[in-house]
């Protein structure tokens, strides 16, 4: 089955999408050397500087390795996602179940480390959700997340902060899609202000067991972040 030639823009995302199209397809399977530069370029019609591209974003997927004076072979069929990729495709269930392990430990360490600029940052935070409880369903969400990272920030904990920020586009899409979904702000515009408002409460007291518990409690209903 030959390549054939690609159009002419973008050549390197096309070549590499032909390439991965015949390893995904099992055409050269696992272990299999691909051809030479400059037979991948006569038969996808680019030069070998784009086969070269083409090769380097594929070996970044993981579906490629270049070995040194041997050659390019196959080194799986099926691509590697990245961590944001992953997290993109998720269920907000899932998401949730791994934000509750992040956040109740963040919350439990807060307690213990927290500033006064902590406090301060977390208080503020608690009044800009308030403000946004008027708002349209998305600003609501920015507000109860910008909170949560306050919290999380006051573990000084950069691992954690770090995981955190990485969950944060994939959990405002899925519960920005609940809220709207379910319309549960329509009788509570600010759903959970009491849980919120205890939880800086408990982190600003040293208190990490109760900290942890409100996050907890929090994050066990869907609605709760």
């Amino acid at each position: 089955m030959p390549l054939g030639p690609v159009r002419p823009s973008p050549l390197v995302e096309q070549a590499a999408e032909r390439l991965r199209e015949h390893i995904t397809e099992g055409h050269w399977p696992v272990g299999t050397k691909l051809p030479g530069e400059t037979t991948l370029a006569k038969e996808l019609g680019v030069g070998r500087s784009t086969v070269r591209e083409a090769l380097r974003a594929l070996a970044g997927a993981g579906l490629v390795q270049p070995r040194q004076g041997a050659g390019v072979f196959v080194l799986a069929t099926d691509p590697v996602e990245d961590w944001p990729t992953r997290l993109r495709r998720a269920a907000v269930t899932d998401v949730y179940e791994v934000r509750m392990g992040i956040e109740v430990q963040a919350a439990r360490l807060a307690a213990r480390r927290r500033t006064p600029e902590d406090v301060t940052a977390m208080e503020h935070a608690l009044q800009g959700r308030r403000a946004a409880s008027t708002r349209d369903d998305a600003t609501f969400i920015d507000a109860d997340i910008a909170l949560h990272a306050a919290v999380v920030a006051a573990a000084h904990n950069p691992v954690l902060t770090d995981l955190f920020h990485e969950f944060v586009p994939a959990l405002r899409e899925g519960l920005v899609d609940l809220l709207t979904l379910t319309g549960l702000r329509a009788h509570d515009p600010n759903t959970a202000d009491d849980a919120h408002e205890a939880l800086i409460r408990a982190v600003a007291d040293g208190d990490a067991e109760a900290a942890a518990e409100i996050v907890r409690g929090e994050l066990e209903d869907p609605f709760g972040g």
